[in-house]
């Protein structure tokens, strides 16, 4: 049995990962700590394997609580902020999942954190944190896109645009083609012209999907694949 300790001010991250680990054997919260002072004085007096930990949080942040941990157990940040990656693998995290994270990452930093020693992750913070880099070919030439910046693609005629957190990159390509290139699971398709990214739906509102300021349609015949993530 994996035990283990959530401490985060949002009590929303805290469904999010119950939510998570009740899906897995063998997961046994100890505690939800909604500040790193709560933490302390439960890690005082308690032990447990494995710690899921935010960082922006008030009075004492998660790595200054971590630094004052003696021996701490194993540590799965999950936090909006990007910046302090490098940081977090100076110490000795297992794993660093950026908000929204999809429950295959979230899987897949609990096996890490289960089957490899702390200290033998990669600090390559780059690679660990961020999805695959992929090449999309617009206007005569390659631009390289990360598969997490990606809000959804939509058809239009011959081509597709490709709608990130910064730009529209518009390409010659199928849906098809390019959702083989995608991370598998991440991306949904929810009608025959548009496919999304799971981790940035921010709600579904009848027949469609509001991400950032954008509002998707979602297609009779592709309802059964949004029901999926509501499950």
């Amino acid at each position: 049995m994996t035990r283990y300790l959530i401490i985060d001010d949002e009590f929303i991250a805290h469904e999010i990962i119950k939510g998570y680990c009740d899906m897995m054997p063998n997961m046994q919260l100890m505690k939800s700590c909604h500040d790193a002072l709560e933490a302390l004085e439960y890690l005082n007096n308690h032990t447990v394997d494995l710690i899921f930990l935010d960082l922006n949080m008030p009075k004492l942040t998660g790595f200054e609580m971590l630094r004052t941990l003696k021996n701490p157990p194993k540590v799965i940040v999950t936090t909006a902020y990007r910046e302090h990656a490098l940081e977090g693998y100076e110490l000795d995290i297992v794993d660093y999942l950026l908000k929204p994270f999809s429950f295959a990452r979230f899987l897949q930093a609990v096996n890490k954190a289960l089957n490899k020693p702390a200290e033998q992750i990669s600090t390559v913070a780059s690679q660990e944190v961020r999805g695959q880099n992929i090449f999309l070919r617009s206007d005569k030439k390659h631009i390289q896109v990360n598969t997490d910046d990606i809000l959804f693609l939509e058809a239009a005629g011959n081509y597709l645009k490709v709608l990130t957190k910064e730009k529209t990159i518009t390409i010659r390509e199928k849906i098809s083609d390019l959702m083989q290139k995608l991370p598998e699971g991440e991306f949904i398709q929810v009608h025959k012209s548009f496919v999304v990214a799971k981790n940035h739906i921010e709600s579904i509102e009848g027949n469609r999907i509001i991400i950032r300021e954008h509002t998707v349609p979602i297609g009779n015949t592709y309802k059964l694949n949004v029901s999926q993530i509501l499950k």
